[in-house]
């Protein structure tokens, strides 16, 4: 079902709420535009200015681990004067309610964290860009070092073992994180009510979990300005704008 309006979004995304047990939230870069961070597709988007630096680009040139640190510097800005938006507030509220154990995100941004989810209960995949870790030893980094030691050599600095320094985020060819997957699968299985919320749905294997969910027999709502390949298979699919839909459910 598309809703066709705003209040019976609302009114009927109340009901699947009141009626679920288990809620599992899985978000996307379009639950954080409203924070004033672009996403990546739409017109005016990440993407759309700089192609993404595949993760054997990084690892085999120089150039492109200094490219990588010049443009995640460039939307420190960005990410540092970020706050949660209304549909962050609404799942936390969700959290805190009970209703919803834990959170999957394809986001980078920490701004779930910043809005009272554990940070042991936010199950990101594509990990986080607002530290750094050696590729080799896994030590970790804060963000004011690399750039103090950018500065300084003018270059992108690497790891005292000799491993190479990178944002805690997943690159197109690196390997998904293990954890995080099996943990968000085993969550998938276990709810009865899915919210897609932000995501094209276009990015695999993390797009795979609202299928998942739905073959497991949650219900499935869809959460999304723009349509997405899984819109027939949904209980509930609203087009509107996603801190419209969710702010109603904010509580705390």
């Amino acid at each position: 079902m598309i809703a066709p309006d705003l209040a019976t979004a609302v009114s009927r995304l109340r009901n699947l709420v009141d009626n679920a047990s288990v809620i599992v939230p899985f978000t996307g870069a379009g639950i954080s535009t409203e924070c004033g961070i672009p996403d990546f597709r739409s017109p005016g988007g990440l993407w759309t200015k700089n192609q993404p630096i595949p993760f054997d680009a990084f690892v085999s040139s120089q150039e492109m681990r200094d490219e990588a640190w010049r443009r995640r510097f460039a939307m420190e800005e960005n990410f540092a004067k970020a706050r949660p938006g209304r549909g962050h507030q609404a799942l936390a509220s969700f959290y805190h309610a009970g209703k919803s154990p834990a959170l999957i995100t394809q986001n980078i941004d920490n701004l779930h964290q910043t809005s009272g989810i554990a940070a042991c209960d936010v199950i990101e995949l594509h990990g986080n860009t607002t530290y750094a870790v050696c590729l080799d030893c896994a030590k970790r980094y804060e963000l004011s070092w690399v750039r103090e030691k950018l500065e300084v050599v003018g270059h992108a600095p690497d790891c005292a073992c000799g491993g190479y320094i990178k944002t805690a985020t997943i690159s197109f060819g690196q390997a998904m994180p293990t954890d995080a997957m099996q943990r968000a699968e085993e969550l998938t299985a276990s709810c009865d009510l899915f919210l897609a919320v932000g995501s094209s749905l276009l990015v695999w294997p993390a797009a795979g979990f609202p299928l998942m969910a739905k073959r497991n027999g949650a219900a499935l709502v869809i959460i999304n300005r723009e349509p997405t390949e899984f819109d027939e298979l949904a209980d509930l699919v609203v087009r509107s704008d996603i801190g419209d839909a969710l702010s109603p459910f904010i509580t705390h």
